[in-house]
């Protein structure tokens, strides 16, 4: 049902060798959304991830998927739920793209829903348009070309719950603009959809809700026009920013704060978010 969470951490602490990474959080994955992870490098975005897909233990707390805890699912039944996006995308073999596309259907092999495979390929391979080199092989690709083939095959999966990190990092502006589309579409369709992003503009234009992590922790959950404050993105990212609205969508529009080009300094916000001129 729509808003239903199909993945959810309860008081969640990962620690990855002797540094807790995550410390107490609590958040949610609906049906019908698109759930953005924001925060500045070594926030815990992709851990957050990886904890929600079961692919990386928590040291305490509870992860949730299809209201199960992770440790119930076999790794077959979690395929059939959850796909995964990871950063980068690599093969030691040069398959050809469509057999890449083609793996995301292996978790319904010998189900009813095997005949779809085909379909389910060429739909996702001409939403993310890597049709026309489907006979290439995928060590041929640029970065950018591996990243929507890699999306393609999550797509093919079709799982209710797409768990993506940072799917538009190797992306051009056209191609940012294309995955997050395919988010709102799938998340209209009826999917949970979280996404791992840096570019604070596709997040507040394309997110249901945000959460900003800082130092392991969740800052702030909401919608992005609630919760992308200066105040607290500054201090976020130990970098001054403005935030206006977009003149025609409304939507946040993240701006850094720089000199002028007559010299003047930047404005600098303190602790309470007032904005102050060295």
């Amino acid at each position: 049902m729509p808003g239903s969470a199909l993945a959810e951490v309860t008081d969640l602490h990962v620690r990855l060798g002797e540094r807790e990474v995550l410390a107490g959080i609590g958040l949610s994955a609906r049906a019908g959304e698109v759930l953005a992870l924001v925060g500045p490098n070594g926030a815990g975005k992709s851990t957050l991830l990886a904890a929600l897909a079961a692919d990386l233990p928590a040291a305490s707390g509870t992860v949730r998927i299809d209201g199960r805890p992770v440790g119930d699912w076999s790794a077959p039944e979690l395929a059939l739920r959850r796909s995964v996006l990871p950063q980068s995308a690599a093969l030691s073999f040069p398959f050809p793209v469509r057999d890449v596309v083609r793996m995301g259907r292996a978790p319904w092999a010998g189900t009813p829903l095997a005949g779809q495979d085909e379909e389910a390929v060429a739909a996702a391979m001409a939403a993310t348009e890597v049709t026309r080199f489907a006979e290439r092989p995928f060590s041929a690709l640029s970065g950018g070309e591996r990243a929507r083939v890699a999306l393609a095959r999550v797509l093919a999966q079709r799982a209710p719950l797409l768990l993506l990190d940072e799917p538009t990092a190797a992306l051009d502006l056209r191609h940012q603009e294309l995955v997050l589309r395919i988010c709102r579409e799938r998340a209209a369709a009826g999917d949970a959809v979280v996404v791992v992003l840096h570019d604070l503009g596709l997040a507040a234009a394309y997110a249901d809700r945000a959460a900003v992590l800082h130092e392991g922790r969740i800052a702030a959950v909401g919608p992005p026009s609630e919760v992308f404050g200066a105040g607290l993105l500054s201090r976020v990212y130990r970098q001054p920013v403005e935030v206006f609205p977009h003149p025609r969508t409304g939507a946040p529009l993240v701006v850094p704060l720089r000199d002028g080009p007559d010299g003047s300094r930047c404005g600098v916000r303190n602790a309470n978010g007032d904005l102050t001129f060295p």
